[in-house]
């Protein structure tokens, strides 16, 4: 074959071949890559607290919950605020009372600042309430939940029944009405102090069972921090409530705090309110970002009558 045929011949077969190799190397770089990033969820069910779309959505749709389980022993906690600090995310609680006297209602009066320096005067409604408030002593006794009126200027004033002497804290939480945070709660507190000999109650072991008023409350939960569902079931005399009244949107309200910093748990219902009459069974979306024993309140109401149950639940 003639020198120029030959190649020829030879350029014809590189040029064939170089459409083989880059498919080839397109499918090896394809093979090697990580898999696409899934596009976010959908919003959280628990945006605005609890209703029927968090109950459809079960345990999993916890915000900032883990994907998948844990790949050590280690339990996955979820960046939550917790309530302990006074400013967050530019929001501040000011209230120029630090010391309250002993033994008497007493009121508190504070206001909530924004990121703008302005005072916050539009609020979400959250569990039919704009704010709730919330007050504890260091030995997580003499808990109160109120729900204070805001004046016009953006004062709010929490009508307090008597206190015993001690470290007290006090907690705001809420949902402002602004673009950026609308549906995103914010918990923040601060300290006070009623003076007098402050005798410390040792906190309960955990149970869990309790009563109060008659009733027996049960709670079962997973005693691991993060994000798990809790059930809580109401009975008396040995036979399941089914006549619960509608409490703050639910059939019953649930708070916890943590023993020795006093860290809020987010609890939020999911059951639906569907008549007069709830339970015997409530089911919660428990939010524990620490381990170890919370002080646990369960607020129902029967014939009327708010009840408050309370144990203290270990979680590893």
């Amino acid at each position: 074959m003639p020198a120029s045929v030959r190649s020829l011949s030879r350029g014809w077969a590189l040029a064939s071949c170089v459409p083989v190799l880059l498919f080839l190397g397109l499918v090896a770089c394809a093979s090697s890559a990580p898999p696409p990033v899934p596009p976010a969820g959908a919003s959280s069910p628990l945006a605005g607290h609890g209703g029927r779309a968090a109950a459809d959505h079960g345990a999993t749709a916890m915000p900032g919950a883990p994907a998948g389980p844990a790949t050590d022993a280690s339990p996955v906690v979820p960046d939550v605020p917790d309530g302990l600090t006074a400013e967050r995310d530019g929001y501040r609680l000011d209230a120029h009372l630090t010391e309250l006297p002993a033994g008497r209602a007493v009121a508190y009066p504070f206001t909530l600042t924004g990121p703008d320096g302005r005072t916050v005067t539009e609020f979400v409604e959250h569990q039919t309430r704009k704010l709730h408030f919330y007050a504890i002593r260091s030995d997580l006794t003499g808990f109160q939940h109120l729900h204070p009126v805001m004046a016009p200027d953006g004062t709010w004033t929490a009508d307090l029944a008597a206190l015993g002497p001690g470290g007290w804290r006090m907690y705001a939480s809420f949902l402002p009405d602004t673009r950026s945070r609308r549906g995103s709660e914010i918990v923040l507190s601060r300290t006070v102090t009623v003076p007098g000999e402050a005798v410390p109650v040792r906190l309960p072991a955990p149970a869990g069972t309790t009563t109060v008023d008659g009733y027996t409350v049960a709670l079962r939960s997973e005693p691991t921090a993060g994000a798990h569902r809790l059930t809580a079931t109401v009975s008396r005399d040995g036979r399941p409530v089914d006549a619960l009244q509608p409490y703050l949107g639910s059939y019953a309200h649930l708070t916890a705090f943590h023993e020795g910093d006093r860290a809020l748990a987010h609890l939020h219902p999911t059951d639906r309110v569907d008549g007069d009459r709830g339970g015997p069974d409530l089911t919660f979306y428990a939010m524990f970002g620490r381990p170890g024993n919370w002080r646990v309140f369960l607020q129902f109401q029967t014939e009327g009558r708010l009840h408050t149950a309370e144990l203290t639940l270990g979680v590893g």
